[in-house]
């Protein structure tokens, strides 16, 4: 008897799991893919957190006002495995980031990929459409010299 509830337990628990999986979030109920953006600006902090990594960058508006846009990026384990570490982008690093806008209407977007000054493009690895397709992982060494 307390095996078959053990089994019954074990049952009812996996069957939950698909629901959990399911919870989070696609690209297109944040975003909008018809919204591209560009901004230049400059790194103010870098949250590598589960399930996205979070990218602050401060961006200078026509008239001269700062904005801190949140740019969201994939894992920190995704970056990682591409090369991107903490040592890659520190803050005050000049970047330009291609993203699209949050359908919100907050100053928040998905990256695709970071523009170092060099012209060296960082894949994000988030739910980007084209996020990794045209961006190179970058070598460990190369990541850590920048």
């Amino acid at each position: 008897m307390r095996i078959k509830l053990i089994v019954a337990a074990a049952a009812f628990a996996s069957s939950l799991l698909p629901g959990a999986a399911l919870a989070h979030h696609a690209f297109s109920s944040e975003f909008d893919v018809n919204k591209p953006i560009t901004l230049q600006g400059t790194v103010v902090k870098w949250e590598m957190v589960n399930p996205h990594s979070w990218f602050h960058v401060d961006v200078k508006g026509p008239d001269g006002t700062v904005v801190t846009w949140m740019i969201e990026g994939g894992t920190p384990n995704t970056l990682i495995r591409m090369g991107v570490t903490k040592n890659s982008v520190k803050p005050g690093t000049p970047i330009t980031v291609e993203a699209y806008l949050a359908k919100d209407g907050e100053n928040k977007a998905v990256g695709r990929n970071f523009v170092l000054a060099d012209g060296t493009r960082l894949f994000l690895g988030g739910s980007a459409p084209g996020g990794g397709g045209d961006a190179k992982p970058v070598a460990p060494a190369a990541a850590a010299a920048k």
